[in-house]
């Protein structure tokens, strides 16, 4: 499903403050903020929120006007740098959203190094992250008229929702349920060329009234699955719903 249908699937899918709650337990951000960046888990936990968020910060650095292997240059370097440096102290954990974090961090990092001193540094061939998918060269549409902080919001949007689409994949997958879960996947909002329900439930070999209920646990896992997911960027427990709140106010303007 192309990004933006997925993101438009978040702000439709029926999500409501109060539905599917997750328990909130120790997630990668907050194990960063603990342990303020040193220790082995720490650091692992950074390492895997880099890995996965690398295209909002690499699409607000291509918005700058920079080549395309340049940003990937220097989204590579904003990363290497963010894993040296010792200061996310200055987060405090009840503001500590790693949206906020990274992009006020990319601001400071685009703002105050020297393009030779990091060619330099990068140069090295070094690389304290290896973020093997970091290959987005044409990913920016020159006409696209948004602001490079609100392709920022919608690039996070979007990934958060690819990551959580590919869980709940894998999960029906590893239960012998791929056919359903493609045929189900097909029910989200705006899906594009989506047959009928009628059609996916005779495709299927089931009753209407099956497929409702197939679907209704496919949604109701998918919205647990969300909130997870956003945990993982947030520190308190009380951000998640907060946070969610405000990508699918992204998505609807």
């Amino acid at each position: 499903m192309p990004a933006d249908h997925q993101m438009t699937s978040l702000a439709g899918i029926g999500l409501s403050a109060h539905n599917g709650g997750v328990a909130f337990t120790t997630t990668h951000w907050s194990v960063v903020l603990e342990a303020q960046g040193n220790s082995p888990a720490a650091r692992e936990a950074l390492e895997k929120l880099c890995r996965t968020y690398w295209r909002p910060v690499y699409s607000f650095v291509a918005r700058q006007g920079t080549r395309p292997d340049e940003a990937e240059d220097l989204t590579q370097g904003f990363f290497a740098l963010l894993l040296e440096r010792r200061d996310l102290d200055a987060v405090r954990k009840e503001k500590g959203r790693l949206r906020s974090y990274l992009l006020t961090s990319l601001k400071h990092f685009l703002a105050s190094e020297q393009r030779r001193a990091m060619t330099a540094k990068r140069g090295k061939g070094q690389r304290l992250i290896a973020l093997e998918d970091l290959s987005a060269t044409g990913e920016i549409e020159p006409t696209d008229p948004l602001s490079a902080d609100r392709l920022y919001e919608r690039r996070w949007a979007s990934t958060l929702m690819e990551q959580v689409l590919r869980r709940l994949k894998e999960e029906y997958h590893t239960a012998g349920n791929a056919a359903l879960f493609d045929s189900l996947k097909q029910l989200l909002p705006d899906e594009p060329g989506a047959p009928s329900r009628e059609e996916i439930a005779s495709g299927l070999g089931m009753t209407g009234n099956a497929l409702r209920q197939a679907f209704h646990r496919f949604r109701h896992r998918y919205q647990f699955l969300l909130r997870e997911e956003i945990s993982h960027t947030v520190a308190v427990a009380s951000d998640v719903e907060d946070e969610l709140r405000h990508l699918i106010s992204v998505l609807r303007t």
